[in-house]
């Protein structure tokens, strides 16, 4: 069997490494190896006997494509080199892991996995739960900085074009994410923006990268002690300043030049003098000066803003482009030699651009240009300068200016990201040239590759401090690990008298020259084992450096170490006219202030200058470039030796830069030359492979017996089963936690455990054959005696039937045919005894036939004769019937075929109508059907605007309730300053300060939307004329087509009414024209009304400019400042993107408000005619109280007196009766009595029930006075007797009302009771959303006494504490629960009884009468709608925080199916540093406990169902986009057994949503793409049919997530087969026509628009209990 072969590595020139396999046994001493190639060809490998080295053995399959390079069984290059070939490949994956580093191969594509939810998915994760990631790396350091609190640092590597910077700016775009600064000085935006910045001034084309970075640079991103960004500082390393002045070919000058020449053309730059790059020197030499793809003049602009950004003035953004440009023009000089040859000289208008721009005098820098000065002690001389020292001179100035100008532009970045605040820690990231190796090596490659040497020190000793302690962690034995130790290379370099010191000793000789340098490196360290002198050079050497060895050329090392400008040039510049230039050149101990050290709390290090401070400006004792490297870089490994590091190793695949293209040569340079493989090598050299106790258990519990499992002690049976397994204790031990195996044990448990597998496949194979066999071979033979039996019936039966049929009644076939069954009977056989009897059956055919023949003949006479007679018989009938028919009236038949013929033609005809009137049916039905259509499209575009829409709004109704938040936050600590003092507030001055300005920002900012605004309401009212146009027009065409199609209808139905199934048909058209006519009517109203509204709201809004202070004064609480829920006006235009809604919304507003003045002028007649009333009240009061005066008076009197007083009464009353009357004779003929007392009283009809009120009382009065009377005369006799009974007036009970009344003073009370100090619990037993009623009480019993203060100010306090309890439990969910469930409540009540009908269609007669009779609370109930959008986005919030860890770990991790996953090999990685101990894993179980617990909190709170229905949908699409990002995102959950688990885990999550009754949410469709991906990973994936059937299946999912899926997916174990190339590609094929959205991570933060749909009660407000335990003593019921 083919693989049953051992597999090994053997070298190969072209592929580095190539597969064989060993065919036949080696044996000790062989001399060569016989191997198959995978090309099946036959190959001798020789065996060196001497050192016996055997080639490298394969990884099995189900190693390869880990995430971590250390996983693998077999350590070694081959085994790194392949496994990153085919993640890279193969499955387009970027990152691996190798141990502690990331190795990142350079894709030169851009992918879709840097995304912000990218970001947020690997934001708080293990390092080695996710697929390895730069995010990973970022959110480990971030995660070790906060727990360890010590500082970190991400060290960035590669060479160029491998992606160094790519890597570096992400990882920082991490940190700006995930540690957004807590203030508004937006930092992390700075530091980002500093990117753009240092890539135009420091970047450039090479031929290995388009925008390689030609610098160092290592960036501090600060935190205070909440982790967030606040400051951040750059040091940098190395410019390569040669590049100014010289590029090679199909290279360019740093970006710079490039963008600014390409936006030449602008009038601000119209002074710099500039043209396109190719007319300059200094941007042309390398030939063509374009990048494809780049565009320099929107790079550009990305560069200014980026200044602007980082507060760079307009004034100095000017200067820095002028100098560049005199660079330019500098480069442009022509020196021409004079005649002697040893002078030079220059006439040039570049030279007058030059000085110019850095304002120099013209003749000084001239005069400079061409000459030196020589100082001796005895005197100065002043020297010309040939041509080439004169061109060596400006270039040298060229390059010290832009240096300068680099340095300006790196102080003034760190200036803007400095703070004042104090620095807690920090997270550096280095992003530095790696080795480096050319044709020609200078003085730049040598830097390089020193600072590569003093890396590759720190990141080995690193890696082995790593490995100690791990072991040491673990109880390992510590054997010495031996590892490459790069010191004497370093030494060589730095140390006394070494390269460097050497270096620096020839350029102080005055004439130093290279060839003396190197035969001084050749005498001092020819005996180094690292320095060799090349065999063919007398002007070069070579160092053996860590990664290769490298020969440097010496010419040139000298100038650039000196790094010589001549003094008198840099003078003149000191001297300009420019501040800015001026500064530029002066001494840094005079210009450049020193930067304070910024120590963080838990670091040791200070942070300083990169660029170490220069003691004096001459030129003797000035630092060499050499020597300012060497101190920098010092300066670097301490920092980053203080700091817990991060690598990341970057490698450029091929140098093409063709996309996804691996060249195995470049790569293994590569590798070691960035330590990768000296990694492997480390951890190769012991124990490399670690597992964890419970994995290895779960992975090799094959190989264990029943009675080793079933004991309960995991660590006790994997160590019993290893040492019954591995006979040699030396290749693994056991620690703590883990077991450590040496390199190559885990491939042989696996080839153990697949042997297992095999064998068991094989008996499980053997034993289901075995019985398929036996199953088929029983059938069979029940087959056969079953056709057997059959068929020996048969025959039996067959010949007993012919012997009884032929030889019935002759004697002798009797006696055959008894023998015949007799011996049957005996058991002798069919076939004998037909043998015996076959002339018997010969002489009884014979006769048979002779009788058969006769009968036949008889049977075709009969036959003929019939036959005869029937056609007889026929033919007499038809004669017979001719006759008959002949006899009748010939006419008839004439008729006959008359009204046939007539009646054929009519039926033509009606055919012909029916085929038009079939024709203009189809015709109308298709209109018909494309207005339906467009109906239909235009709904729904509607509601897809309006849901937007909706999405929109309460967005913004999030970001307010945010920046109400923070202006609480900042409202606070305002109150704090004023407590401390304003010492130490004047410690935030800058703080201040920088608020302030962006206060400034925002006011413009705001200016600049309004009048935006204002420009988009113009462009809509034209857009709404030119859309009302166009629809009338519409209307009018259609309308015109009907009424044709309709007249042509009906003439030809007239024509043809004579016909009931025209006429149906005809009716039922007309029927379907008729209602199309009403439905265009109907658009057409629409239209109108539409027109009229908008000209109304025109109208108004001008009307309600005018009436603005009237406005403040009736509804004070919109415009004030301090009310919770105001919103600006010009606010309303952003509530959707064309500003309509807003506009339209703004209108009904001023309507509502205009309507609101109108209703408070009759409320003023209304309270005037109240006050007329009151006092008139008061009068007949008083006259009311006089009578019963006067009648106490006569109960005294006698009952003469008594008589006499009431006659008086009378006529007094008639008296003033007849007065009145005669004044109303007076008014006129045209004024009756009525109008009279309208006039006086003008509420007459009051006045008269009052008056006929006051009738029955008197009449009360009367009975009561003849009561009195006659006890009067009863008492006559005693008239001594007085009258001493208390009689006492009892008030009637009236019904409660369903109103509360409470005083003014008592709502505070009424808030915190009901409110603020309110807990669910003491309701829980009551109405549920008793507070919303018992506030609906309170506030229609102010609309019942019509007092608006009292409306307002409750209504106000009930939102501020609801916002208020909501702050202080805003992570609680029953809180947050109950008071989103009252809230609506209260909106739904608010609406239920404001009296508009569309609201009262359910409402019962008695709750009408519970409606608001004097106040429209429309805005109101604006306002708590957008009250419950912020505590539903709380409530979610709250939930996400509950839910969202649980999510991976039960969906993806837990088996909830038992014993199905198959644990796959995982290395070390997994094990991250940054996992805390403990088990943080979850079940399903818990899961679906947590979202009861939500569901019967809501439901026990009175939460309408529908919005319960919503809080779902929201939770199960967290569900499935975490979910399914993580998967996604895991190469170690993409498998089968995953498939069928999360497939069981969706499906239980369906079954809980069908028992709450929860089916209608929406909650099941939303997790379709999880299921979608489930089944992909179940279904097969190999053939073209496969391919189809996954695309017909996935429609759920993205091409991108289809793909990414099959890239990820990984066999469990080696029986099951990869997704090959060939299968994704197909799959692609399939899919590239759909539309897809390229974003690869659903964004789990998503929240859909709220609705609040009406929900009215059917509890009547007057039957709602208030209990006790609410302590609502001081509320009335009413």
């Amino acid at each position: 069997d083919d693989h049953n072969y051992t597999r090994v590595w053997i070298p190969d020139p072209d592929e580095v490494w190539k597969s064989a396999e060993i065919i036949k046994d080696y044996k000790e001493g062989d001399k060569s190896l016989h191997l198959k190639l995978e090309d099946d060809t036959i190959y001798q490998y020789p065996v060196d006997l001497k050192t016996n080295q055997l080639p490298f053995l394969r990884n099995p399959d189900i190693l390869v494509g880990e995430n971590d390079l250390t996983a693998l069984s077999y350590l070694h290059e081959p085994a790194v080199l392949h496994n990153l070939k085919v993640r890279f490949l193969e499955s387009n994956h970027i990152y691996t892991y190798c141990g502690i580093v990331l190795v990142a191969i350079n894709p030169y594509e851009q992918l879709p996995i840097y995304e912000q939810d990218v970001i947020y998915a690997y934001s708080g994760q293990n390092m080695g739960d996710m697929d390895p990631h730069i995010f990973a790396v970022a959110e480990e350091a971030y995660k070790q900085m906060a727990r360890d609190e010590k500082n970190q640092s991400i060290i960035v590597s590669g060479e160029s074009g491998a992606g160094k910077t790519v890597s570096a700016k992400y990882a920082m775009r991490f940190f700006a994410s995930v540690g957004g600064s807590a203030s508004e000085t937006n930092i992390e935006e700075k530091v980002l923006a500093s990117s753009p910045i240092m890539e135009a001034i420091g970047n450039a084309k090479t031929t290995r990268n388009d925008n390689s970075s030609r610098f160092g640079k290592y960036i501090q991103i600060g935190f205070d002690k909440r982790y967030h960004i606040i400051g951040a500082n750059m040091r940098t390393y190395l410019l390569e300043k040669s590049r100014v002045v010289f590029q090679a070919e199909d290279e360019r000058n740093y970006h710079i030049f490039y963008q600014l020449c390409a936006s030449a053309s602008l009038p601000e730059f119209k002074d710099l003098e500039l043209t396109c790059a190719e007319d300059f020197f200094y941007t042309s030499m390398g030939g063509e000066t374009t990048i494809d793809g780049v565009d320099d003049a929107e790079d550009f602009e990305k560069t200014r803003h980026a200044f602007t950004l980082l507060g760079v003035k307009e004034s100095h953004q000017m200067s820095i482009f002028k100098i560049i440009a005199s660079i330019l023009h500098l480069g442009n000089l022509e020196i021409h030699a004079e005649r002697d040859g040893d002078s030079s000289s220059i006439s040039d208008e570049h030279l007058n651009n030059f000085c110019s721009l850095l304002g120099v005098e013209h003749s000084q820098m001239e005069h400079w240009l061409c000459h030196r000065k020589l100082v001796t002690t005895a005197e100065t001389y002043i020297k010309p300068m040939s041509l080439q020292q004169a061109v060596n001179a400006r270039n040298a100035l060229a390059k010290h200016i832009y240096a300068q100008l680099f340095n300006w532009i790196v102080e003034h970045i760190n200036k803007a990201l400095h703070t004042t605040v104090k620095q807690h820690s920090f997270i550096g990231v280095l992003d530095i040239y790696g080795f480096e190796t050319f044709e020609v090596n200078s003085f730049e490659q040598f830097c390089i590759n020193y600072a590569n040497e003093k890396l590759q020190q720190q990141f080995n000793s690193h890696v082995f401090k790593l490995e100690q302690e791990e072991y040491m962690k673990e109880g390992i034995p510590w054997t010495l690990i031996d590892f490459y130790d790069n010191q004497p290379c370093i030494d060589l370099i730095e140390a006394k008298l070494g390269i460097l010191d050497l270096l620096d000793e020839e350029c102080k000789v005055p004439k130093g020259t290279d060839e003396n340098w190197a035969q001084k490196l050749y005498d001092r360290h020819s005996s180094s084992q690292h320095f060799q002198k090349p065999r063919m050079s007398n002007t070069s050497f070579i160092v053996v450096h860590f990664a290769d060895k490298v020969e440097y050329q010496c010419d040139g090392f000298l100038e650039k170490n000196r790094d010589t400008v001549y003094e008198e040039q840099i003078n003149i510049l000191k001297a300009s006219k420019y501040q800015m230039v001026a500064d530029l050149f002066h001494d840094e101990k005079d210009s450049v202030p020193v930067t304070p050290a910024l120590k963080g709390a838990s670091s040791k290090i200070s942070v300083r200058s990169a660029k170490p401070s220069v003691k004096a400006a001459n030129k003797e004792h000035k630092k060499t470039v050499g020597h300012q490297f060497r101190n920098s870089l010092h300066l670097l490994m301490e920092t980053l030796n203080a700091t817990t590091p991060h690598y990341v190793r970057c490698i450029k695949p091929n140098d093409e830069k063709l996309p996804f293209k691996f060249d195995p040569k470049r790569a293994v340079q590569q590798l070691r030359a960035c330590g990768v493989l000296e990694t492997i090598r480390i951890s190769a050299a012991g124990y490399p492979s670690r597992w964890s106790y419970h994995d290895f258990f779960n992975r090799y519990r094959v190989l264990m017996k029943k009675r080793e499992i079933s004991k309960n002690d995991k660590k006790l049976v994997c160590k019993t089963l290893l040492e019954n397994l591995i006979k040699d204790p030396d290749k693994f031990q056991f620690g703590r936690t883990k077991i450590f195996f040496r390199a190559g044990q885990v491939a042989y448990l696996e080839k153990l455990r697949a042997d297992k597998f095999r064998a068991a496949t094989i008996m499980i194979q053997k034993t289901v054959r075995g019985w398929l066999q036996r199953v088929k071979y029983r059938r069979m033979r029940e087959a056969a005696i079953t056709i057997q039996r059959y068929t020996r019936g048969h025959l039996i039966g067959f010949g007993v039937c012919w012997l009884y049929l032929l030889g019935k009644g002759n004697v002798r076939t009797d006696i055959y045919y008894l023998e015949f069954i007799t011996f049957h009977i005996q058991g002798i056989s069919t076939c004998s005894f037909c043998k015996q009897s076959c002339s018997y059956h010969c002489f009884l055919s014979l006769g048979c036939d002779l009788q058969n023949k006769e009968y036949k003949h008889l049977n075709e006479q009969l036959s003929t004769l019939t036959s005869a007679y029937a056609t007889e018989v026929e033919k007499l009938k038809k004669e017979l019937e001719q006759n008959r028919q002949n006899q009748g009236d010939d006419n008839r038949l004439v008729n006959l075929q008359e009204e046939i013929k007539s009646l054929r033609l009519e039926l033509g005809k009606a055919h012909s109508e029916r085929k038009i009137i079939e024709d203009t049916h189809d015709k109308e039905r298709d209109l018909l059907r494309k207005v339906s259509v467009y109906h239909m499209l235009s709904n729904l575009l509607m509601k897809k605007e309006l849901e937007e829409e909706r999405s929109r709004y309460q967005n913004l109704v999030k970001e307010y309730s945010r920046l109400e938040q923070r202006y609480d936050n900042l409202r606070d600590e305002m109150t704090i300053i004023k407590d401390v003092g304003l010492d130490k507030a004047a410690m935030d001055m800058t703080l201040f300060l920088k608020l302030q300005k962006r206060v400034r920002e925002l006011e413009q900012e705001r200016k600049k939307l309004q009048t935006q605004l204002e420009k988009k309401e113009k462009e809509s009212k034209k857009s709404q004329v030119k859309d009302r146009q166009e629809l009338e027009s519409e209307n009018k065409k259609l309308k015109n087509e009907l009424n044709e199609l309709r007249k042509a209808v009906v003439d030809r139905a007239t024509q043809n009414n004579s016909s009931g199934d025209f006429q149906e048909g005809y009716s039922l058209l007309l029927n379907q024209l008729k209602s199309a006519n009403e439905e265009l009517e109907v658009r057409k109203e629409e239209v109108l009304i539409l027109r009229t509204q908008i000209i109304k709201a025109a109208q108004q809004k001008e009307t309600g400019k005018n009436m603005v202070i009237e406005r403040e004064n009736l509804v004070p609480f919109l415009s004030a400042p301090n009310t919770e829920y105001s919103l600006p006006t010009e606010d309303w235009g952003y509530l959707n993107e064309d500003g309509e809604l807003g506009l339209a919304y703004q209108g009904l507003k001023q309507v509502a408000r205009l309507l609101e003045a109108q209703l408070q002028d009759q409320r003023r007649e209304h309270e005037e005619e109240v006050e007329t009333l009151k006092s008139q009240m008061e009068a007949l009061r008083e006259e009311m109280e006089k009578q019963q005066q006067a009648f106490f008076q006569t109960l005294q009197l006698s009952p003469e007196a008594q008589v006499e007083f009431g006659i008086q009464q009378e006529i007094t009353r008639l008296t003033n009766e007849n007065l009145v009357r005669n004044y109303v004779k007076g008014m006129g003929p045209d004024q009756s009595e009525g109008r009279f007392l309208n006039t006086v009283f003008p509420n007459f009809q009051d006045l008269k029930e009052m008056q006929e009120k006051l009738e029955k009382n008197e009449k009360k009065l009367k009975k009561q006075l003849k009561i009195y009377m006659k006890k009067v005369q009863d008492f006559e006799g005693n008239s001594g007797l007085e009258l001493t009974r208390q009689v006492t007036v009892q008030r009637k009970e009236k019904d409660f009302q369903g109103m509360l009344e409470y005083h003014k003073e008592d709502e505070p009370l009424l808030i915190r009771n009901l409110i603020t100090d309110l807990k669910p619990q003491t309701v829980s037993a009551t109405v549920p959303c008793l507070p919303a009623y018992i506030l609906y009480m309170c506030i229609r019993h102010a609309d019942y006494i019509n007092d608006d203060l009292k409306v307002h100010s409750l209504l106000t306090s009930t939102i501020n504490g609801i916002k208020k309890v909501l702050k202080k439990h805003n992570d609680d969910f029953q809180m947050t629960s109950f008071w989103l469930a009252n809230t609506s409540r209260l909106l739904h009540c608010l609406k239920q009884y404001s009296g508009d009908t569309g609201f009262m269609t359910q409402n019962t007669t008695k709750q009408n009468e519970h409606c608001l009779k004097n106040f429209d609370l429309t805005e109101y109930r604006q306002v708590l709608s957008d009250l419950s959008i912020q505590i539903y986005q709380q409530l979610f919030k709250i939930a996400e925080g509950m839910l969202q860890p649980m999510i991976v770990s039960a969906m993806l991790e837990n088996e909830s199916i038992q014993s199905l996953c198959g644990v796959k090999p995982m290395g070390y990685r997994k094990r991250s540093s940054s996992m805390v101990d403990g088990d943080n894993t979850y079940s399903l179980d818990a899961v679906i406990r947590q979202m009861n617990t939500f569901h019967s909190i809501m439901c026990d709170q009175g939460l309408d169902p529908e919005i319960i229905q919503q809080v779902c949908k929201q939770l199960f699409y967290m569900i499935n986009a975490v979910t399914l990002n993580n998967l996604l995102l895991r190469k170690d959950v993409c498998s089968w057994s995953t498939g069928m688990q999360l497939r069981y885990n969706i499906s239980q999550l369906e079954e809980w949503l069908r028992g709450k009754n929860l089916q209608q949410s929406g909650a099941a469709q939303i997790m379709e793409p999880l299921i979608q991906a489930a089944q992909l990973l179940q279904l097969k994936k190999k053939t073209s049919e496969d391919a189809e059937a996954i695309c017909s299946l996935c429609t759920s999912l993205t091409t991108q997530q289809i793909v990414k899926i099959l890239n990820l997916y990984t066999p469990i174990n080696e029986f099951e087969e990869r997704v090959t190339v060939a299968f994704i590609r197909n799959i692609q094929a399939h899919l590239q026509e759909r539309n897809d959205s390229p974003q690869l991570l659903l964004d789990y933060k998503y929240m859909f628009p709220v609705v609040f749909p009406f929900n009215p009660s059917s509890i009547t407000m007057d039957s709602i209990h208030i209990p006790a335990s609410l302590n609502l003593e001081f509320v009335n019921q009413v």
